[in-house]
């Protein structure tokens, strides 16, 4: 799951254009009431289906998926198994078409499973210091392969490890780090305004708003690239946006990739964090300063700092292949011209899985995060259903695997499309459903970068409502759940979040309860549904996701990028082609 951190403050979202502006006050610009049922003024012909969405319903599939009986539903597990039949059973019920063209409600997704034990010794000034897996640091390799050694490694820090001509930026300046280990920071570089280094400069890496080049998966893609033995990310709760028990316990388990025939022998051999204090402990002891460091790393003129010290990884893989297997069902279009064009609405039926290394609860139910959003996908599958016809085009219910493991479920279904993509109109994701009541506004994450946003817009003002920005653009939220991999091929993709505004409760009550839901749930066995949930907001977000997918495919011409983002290209490119159906496909 992407989401929930710690600071609050309503910046707009850059991912195309645009500057973090100065902090909203939650009284300075009244919003609309939402009306007594958020219908009044949606289209009266979809009445039957906005009905069938109910609070009963969507808390009834929650607790269903998060139950201890599906083990915390990760990949590879009878957990899997349970999810999957039940999602499958939903769709038959509802008397939904199998969405695979071989006849079948499933897309296999082959998955190679890693457990890694790993072992890391620092060694500086004459000093050897082995770390903690996993409180000091972890450690895995994504190569298939039974064991991993990377023997005294010169460290190099390399500031954000950042390569991006568009800003003129490189973080290596020519120097070869082959067979050496890197060390880098999270997120993007943190460049001050000149004239006043308390902000951001917003023409330099969006400002305040992350982008991919701070994500951890592009840190160890140009490592791979740069022919690097090992990578360290040193870990920093508020540019990571979770803190380090997060990474503990999603990286100290079985890890994924999609199998590769070459075995991801290309991937760099060791991808691992570090905790701040060990961190610092290791530049300490490599007669550095972090801090310095650190802030010498936000100018454009950093250069690579050898650190006078040296790592040594060992990393035994338990190995095994997985058939991981998304759901997915369809709505077949009403107009025979059209019904071969698609609306894709996804959301990852997946979790953590089951840690019986812990004391006690061993179980990651994962309520909110995401079996809330496949719920949602079961009852946005139902309300299409109820409609008097279907859409002119089909609707595609696609309920992704592996998400916590790197998104990867939603990335095989993008890569190995089950229907052409250039007929693909868009996704609309969920990761995370509204468990708090009503809100006045909806956040969309990734504002600006096409036009399903201002779809968006246009539909949650029929409902009385209004769009608000993203509380937490440096999270960079848009790079960490499905859509992203759909977007990254061309298909426009909207990635709708809970809004901040909530009926009847105080400015500061979203706010709290995102706080409380990171420090306590997130990514922890207490992420279950607790007694207070109030769905009647899941019920007015699913409304709204029905209304936005019904009008795309319903509408005269499809969704498109907007000017200046990165994925308008690959959409334009992939438009310009005829639509050729995969060779698997009858």
């Amino acid at each position: 799951m992407k989401k929930l951190s710690l600071r609050l403050g309503l910046c707009a979202v850059v991912l195309s254009a645009g500057a973090c502006a100065a902090p909203v006050q939650q009284t300075a610009t009244p919003t609309p009431q939402p009306t007594q049922t958020a219908q009044s003024n949606l289209p009266v012909e979809l009445k039957p289906a906005l009905d069938s969405v109910t609070s009963d319903d969507l808390l009834r599939h929650t607790k269903t998926l998060s139950s201890d009986e599906f083990e915390g539903r990760g990949p590879g597990t009878r957990g899997e198994e349970l999810s999957v039949k039940y999602i499958t059973e939903q769709f038959q019920r509802l008397g939904l078409k199998p969405g695979n063209p071989d006849g079948t409600y499933v897309q296999k997704v082959p998955l190679a499973g890693v457990q890694a034990a790993p072992t890391l010794s620092l060694s500086a000034a004459g000093k050897q210091t082995d770390l903690k897996f996993p409180d000091d640091y972890v450690a895995v390799s994504r190569r298939s392969v039974p064991e991993v050694r990377v023997e005294n490694s010169d460290l190099v820090f390399v500031g954000y490890g950042v390569v991006a001509p568009e800003y003129g930026w490189d973080d290596y300046k020519g120097v070869d780090v082959r067979g050496k280990t890197i060390v880098m920071l999270i997120n993007d570089p943190a460049v001050p305004l000149p004239n006043d280094p308390s902000k951001l400069d917003d023409k330099i890496f969006k400002g305040n708003a992350m982008t991919y080049y701070g994500r951890w998966t592009y840190k160890y893609e140009i490592a791979s690239e740069r022919g690097a033995a090992a990578a360290i990310i040193v870990h920093e709760t508020g540019p990571a946006g979770y803190p380090y028990d997060v990474v503990k316990g999603s990286w100290g388990q079985e890890n994924f990739d999609i199998q590769s025939p070459d075995k991801n022998m290309k991937r760099v051999a060791v991808e691992s964090w570090i905790n701040l204090d060990r961190a610092k402990e290791l530049f300490t002891s490599a007669g550095q300063d972090f801090d310095a460091l650190k802030k010498a790393a936000a100018s454009k003129d950093f250069k690579p700092v050898a650190l006078n010290a040296k790592a040594t990884f060992e990393v035994r893989n338990t190995l095994r292949e997985v058939q991981s297997q998304n759901v997915v069902a369809k709505l077949e279009g009403s107009d025979p011209k059209l019904r071969d064009e698609y609306v894709v609405y996804t959301a990852h039926w997946d979790h953590l899985g089951r840690n019986d290394k812990l004391e006690g609860d061993q179980i990651y139910n994962g309520a909110l995060d995401n079996a809330s959003g496949a719920a949602q996908l079961l009852e946005l599958a139902e309300a299409f259903t109820r409609l008097p016809a279907p859409p002119k085009r089909s609707i595609l219910f696609l309920a992704v695997t592996a998400e916590e493991k790197g998104l990867l479920g939603a990335k095989f279904y993008a890569t190995h499309p089950l229907y052409p993509l250039n007929r693909t109109l868009a996704n609309i994701n969920i990761d995370g459903a509204n468990q708090w009541g009503r809100t006045r506004d909806v956040v969309i994450v990734g504002d600006g970068n096409s036009t399903l946003d201002d779809l968006t817009r246009e539909v949650a003002r029929m409902q009385g409502r209004v769009v608000t920005p993203d509380p937490e653009p440096e999270k960079g939220f848009y790079y960490r759940s499905d859509h992203f991999e759909f977007a990254k091929e061309g298909v426009p993709a909207l990635y709708p979040d809970t809004g901040m505004e909530y009926a009847g409760k105080p400015a500061e009550f979203g706010k709290q309860k995102r706080e409380e839901y990171t420090k306590n749930d997130y990514h922890k066995v207490t992420d279950e549904v607790k007694p207070d949930w109030d769905m009647s907001g899941a019920v007015e977000d699913a409304q709204l996701l029905l209304v936005i997918g019904h009008r795309v495919a319903q509408g005269d011409k499809y969704p498109e990028w907007k000017p200046g983002t990165e994925f308008k290209a690959k959409r334009d490119a992939m438009m310009s082609k005829p639509a050729v159906a995969p060779a698997s496909m009858p």
